[in-house]
C-alpha cells in the first residue's frame, strides 16, 4: 500500500515541498548562528586566525559538515520542487526525499558524523539546548516525525527491489539528454567492464589498452574539451553522469577521465596557444593519456612545501625529487608535473606547472625515460592504474613544455582545477555508491536464511533504504555543483562539499552493503570485498576529509560570521 493516504494524497507533495523549503530556510538562520558563534572562537581582532582556526578543529569542521548538511538538505529540496513542477515527483522520489530530510535533521540536532569516530554536535559550535531547541520549528519537527517511521523505510525498500535492473533508484532531476548519456555509459560498462572488474582488481592487473580505447572512442577524454580542439563541448554535468556510470562499473574506469579532465583544463585555462592546439586534440582523442605528477613523500595537502626543482639549462628544463602517489604514470604519455623553478621564492610563489613528455613503460621496465624511475607502491584497493613513487635526477623538460610559458604561475594554476577535480570525485563516490547498494539489493534478495530472504529482515531492508536516500542527497549537491561550474560560477565551496559528504556517503554505502553479505562479504571472490576497499580511498584523495572541512570552513566563516 502506498503511504499517500498518511499523509494525505491531494496535498502530499505540495505539503512536502512547503514542509523541506520551511526547513532549509531555518537551517539556513541555525548555520548563521554557528557561523557566528565558530567565528568568534577562532578570530583576533575582528579577522580569522589560522592559528586558532587549527586549534578549534573539531568546531570548524564541524562547521563545514553543519554547512554541508545544509547545503545538501537545499539541493534535496529543489529537486523535489522541479519533479513536482514537472508532475514526475512519484512514490520513490518523494520517500527518498523525506527519509533524508528526516535523519539529517535528527543527526543536525543531534550530532552529525564526521566518521565513525567523531560525531559534532550544536553545542561543540557554540550552541546550547537552549539555542538549538529554538531552531526546531513545526515544520523541522514533523519532518523528523513522519519521514523516517518503519512503515516508510520497508515501503521504500519495497519500491526500491521492484526497480532492480533500472539506471538509478529515482528520478536523478536531470534533462533527459544527459539520462541518454548515462545509458550509453552504463550499457558500454556493463559490456566490457563489470564482466571483468573483479578479475582486473585480483590480480592487481592493468585496464586493457583495448578498453581504454573504446572510451576514447565513446569521447569519454574529450568530454569537456572544446569541439574546436576535438572535443565535445559538453559541460561537468555530462562528466558526472560519464563518472559516476563508469565508476559505478569500477572505479579505476571511471577515474581514467580524470587524469585528462586536470590536465585539459589546465592547458585550457593556462596554457598557451600552442600548447592548447598541440595538447588538447591528443587528449581529446585518448592518443595521449596524461598522469597528474604533484605529491611529494613528506607533502601530501601541503604544496607551499614542495621541494622537487627545476633548473633551467638552455631549452631546457632538468627535474629533481621525488613523487609519490602518482597514478598511471607508466603508461602516460604527459605527465602535469609540478615543480619548484624559483627557490628563492618561498612557498607557493616558486612553483611552475610542466606538461612533461615521457615514453610509455611497462611492468618489466616502467620508467624508460633517463632521469626517471620508480618503484610500484602495492594498494588495497583503487586498482587498474597503479600507484608509483618517482624519483627524478635530471629528467629533461622542454622550455616549451612549460605551461603557459611563463615560471611561478604553478599553484595558480592548479588552483583552478580544484572545482573540476573535485567535482569528478564526488561523482566517482556517486558511482561507488550506486554500486555498494546495486550489489547489496542483489544478496539481499537473493540469500534466504530462516526462510526468508535477507531483504524481509528490517535491519537490512532499513540498510537499502537509508543508502539510497543519502545516494540522493549527495547526488542532488553534486549535481548541483556541476551546474554552477558550468553557468561560469565560482563553486568551490559547493564542489568541495559534494566530495566530502560523497566519500563519506560512498563508504557507508560500501560498509552497510558488505555488512549485508555476512562472511561472504569478507570472502575476496564477492565483489563488494572489492567495492569496500575502492570506496575507502574517497575519503583521502583530491583534498583528504579533514583538509576539506578546513577550507570549507573557511569560506562559511568568511561568507557568513
Amino acid at each position: 500500500m502506498s503511504l499517500a493516504s498518511e499523509f494525505g494524497h491531494e496535498t502530499r507533495e505540495t505539503r512536502l515541498t512547503a514542509l523541506t523549503g520551511e526547513a532549509v530556510e531555518t537551517l539556513g538562520t541555525l548555520l548563521d548562528a554557528a557561523a557566528a558563534s565558530v567565528r568568534a572562537r577562532v578570530s583576533v581582532d575582528g579577522r580569522l586566525s589560522g592559528e586558532k582556526l587549527e586549534a578549534e578543529q573539531r568546531a570548524t569542521h564541524g562547521l563545514a559538515w553543519l554547512a554541508t548538511y545544509v547545503e545538501a538538505l537545499r539541493q534535496l529540496a529543489a529537486y523535489a520542487g522541479r519533479l513536482e513542477d514537472a508532475g514526475s515527483f512519484g512514490e520513490t522520489e518523494e520517500l527518498l526525499v523525506r527519509l533524508a530530510f528526516a535523519e539529517y535533521l535528527a543527526q543536525v540536532f543531534g550530532g552529525i558524523p564526521m566518521n565513525q569516530g567523531e560525531v559534532v554536535r550544536l553545542a561543540d559550535l557554540g550552541l546550547g539546548r537552549e539555542a538549538a531547541a529554538s531552531f526546531r520549528g513545526a515544520a523541522v519537527e514533523e519532518l523528523i516525525a513522519t519521514g523516517n517511521t518503519p512503515a516508510l523505510r520497508a515501503r521504500l525498500a519495497e519500491l526500491i527491489r521492484q526497480q532492480e535492473g533500472n539506471s538509478i533508484f529515482g528520478a536523478s532531476g536531470l534533462e533527459e539528454t544527459y539520462e541518454q548519456v548515462r545509458e550509453e555509459m552504463r550499457r558500454f560498462a556493463a559490456d566490457k567492464v563489470v564482466p571483468h572488474a573483479h578479475e582486473w582488481h585480483l590480480q592487481n592487473a592493468y585496464i586493457p589498452l583495448e578498453v581504454i580505447g573504446e572510451m576514447a572512442e565513446l569521447g569519454v577524454f574529450g568530454l569537456t574539451i572544446p569541439e574546436e580542439y576535438g572535443g565535445l563541448g559538453l559541460g561537468k554535468e555530462s562528466m558526472c553522469v560519464v563518472s559516476e556510470e563508469l565508476s559505478r562499473a569500477y572505479i579505476g574506469v571511471g577515474s581514467l577521465g580524470t587524469r585528462s579532465e586536470i590536465a585539459a583544463e589546465l592547458i585550457l585555462c593556462g596554457g598557451t596557444d600552442a600548447q592548447k592546439q598541440t595538447w588538447l586534440p591528443k587528449i581529446a582523442s585518448g592518443e595521449v593519456l596524461p598522469t597528474a605528477v604533484f605529491t611529494e613523500p613528506n607533502t601530501g595537502s601541503d604544496l607551499a612545501s614542495l621541494k622537487t626543482r627545476a633548473v633551467r639549462e638552455g631549452d631546457v628544463w632538468k627535474i629533481y625529487g621525488n613523487k609519490t602517489w602518482i597514478t598511471h604514470p607508466v603508461r602516460a604519455d604527459v605527465m602535469t608535473l609540478l615543480a619548484r623553478t624559483d627557490p628563492s621564492e618561498p612557498g607557493y610563489k616558486g612553483l611552475s606547472m610542466f606538461l612533461a613528455q615521457k615514453p610509455r613503460g611497462t611492468d618489466a621496465d616502467p620508467f624508460p625515460a633517463p632521469g626517471m624511475s620508480g618503484g610500484e607502491i602495492e594498494v588495497l584497493g583503487y586498482r587498474g592504474m597503479k600507484e608509483y613513487e618517482i624519483a627524478f635526477d635530471g629528467f629533461e623538460v622542454a622550455q616549451e613544455n612549460l605551461l603557459g610559458g611563463v615560471p611561478g604561475q604553478g599553484f595558480k594554476q592548479l588552483m583552478q582545477t580544484f572545482e573540476g577535480a573535485r567535482i569528478q570525485t564526488a561523482a566517482r563516490a556517486l558511482g561507488v555508491a550506486q554500486a555498494a547498494l546495486d550489489l547489496g539489493l542483489r544478496y539481499a534478495q537473493d540469500r534466504v536464511q530462516f526462510g526468508k530472504p535477507l531483504i524481509a529482515f528490517p535491519r537490512v531492508s532499513d540498510k537499502l533504504a537509508m543508502m539510497a536516500a543519502e545516494l540522493m542527497a549527495a547526488r542532488q549537491l553534486t549535481y548541483f555543483s556541476a551546474l554552477e561550474k558550468d553557468s561560469g560560477r565560482r563553486c568551490d565551496l559547493e564542489a568541495g562539499m559534494a566530495k566530502l559528504l560523497g566519500a563519506r556517503v560512498a563508504w557507508a554505502a560500501a560498509d552497510n552493503a558488505l555488512q549485508i553479505h555476512g562472511g561472504n562479504g569478507f570472502a575476496l571472490e564477492y565483489a563488494i570485498s572489492r567495492v569496500l576497499c575502492d570506496a575507502r580511498i574517497l575519503n583521502i584523495f583530491e583534498g583528504a576529509a579533514e583538509i576539506q572541512a578546513q577550507v570549507i570552513a573557511r569560506r562559511v566563516l568568511e561568507e557568513r560570521g
